[in-house]
Order: C-alpha cells, then structure tokens, then sequence
C-alpha cells in the first residue's frame, strides 16, 4: 500500500472530506491519525464555543475507515457499515484530532477504534467511537 496515495485521496480526492479540511497528521498500517483545522464555521454550540457534533462524527468515520483501508489493496472499495460515536466532553475551539486503530480485519469487513480529542488535550478525549466497514475486495 502506498501511504502517500492514501493520504493524497484523505486531503484532496473526495470533496466532503476537503470541505471540511480533514489532513492527515500521521499513516501507518493499520493506524491512522487525521486532524480538522479549528474554523469558526465549525462551530454547533456559540455559547461554548463547542465544534458541531455531525463535525466529530465525520471525522470519525474518516479517520476509522481510511485506518481499515491502509490494511487493503488501494483498489480495494470501503463502506461505513455501523459507526458509534459516544460524545464525552464538547470540542472546544481547537483544531480537533481523531486516531484510529485497526482491531480486526477479516476478508470482507473491517473493524476500527478511534478517539479524538482538541488540540493541546491528548488526554482529555472528547469522544470514543468503533466503525465497521464493508471491504470489497478488487479483482
């Protein structure tokens, strides 16, 4: 697998993704650390300021999947079959980080834990979720 193609598709090659600003902090297989760019436009709760719940979930989901795929062929196809998020604590107004990890990859679905926390708060994480993705395997 080529990390740097991967990462290139993160950043720029799917247009949600590059609307909301995902880069990709660090890629390895099986692991994958994502981060959002803190911008005002993010924010769902002004009287926090807290980042928009549907912002955590996507990046989630992102973060999670795109760790099962760097365990896949590049040509192979990915789809979200379940993601949960539980939501801890408000994003504050910090750029946000997510990292996921690969718990189990089968040969036609893969399963990933992922945590994500603000900017300057490693430890102090405000939300924990699990993917589980459909892998379609190329010919």
């Amino acid at each position: 697998m080529d990390f740097k193609v991967l990462a290139d598709l993160i950043e720029n090659g799917l247009p949600f993704q590059k609307m909301l600003g995902i880069r990709v902090a660090s890629i390895a297989e099986g692991r994958v650390r994502l981060f959002i760019p803190f911008r005002e436009d993010l924010i769902g709760d002004a009287r926090r300021p807290a980042i928009h719940g549907g912002v955590i979930s996507t990046l989630a989901d992102v973060c999670a999947g795109f760790a099962v795929w760097t365990r896949c062929r590049l040509n192979d196809r990915i789809a979200t079959i379940d993601l949960r998020v539980d939501y801890l604590r408000p994003a504050t107004a910090h750029d946000l980080y997510a990292e996921a990890t690969v718990r189990l990859l089968g040969n036609r679905v893969g399963n990933a834990q992922v945590v994500l926390w603000s900017d300057g708060s490693p430890d102090e994480h405000v939300a924990e979720g699990r993917g589980v993705y459909n892998i379609r395997r190329s010919q």
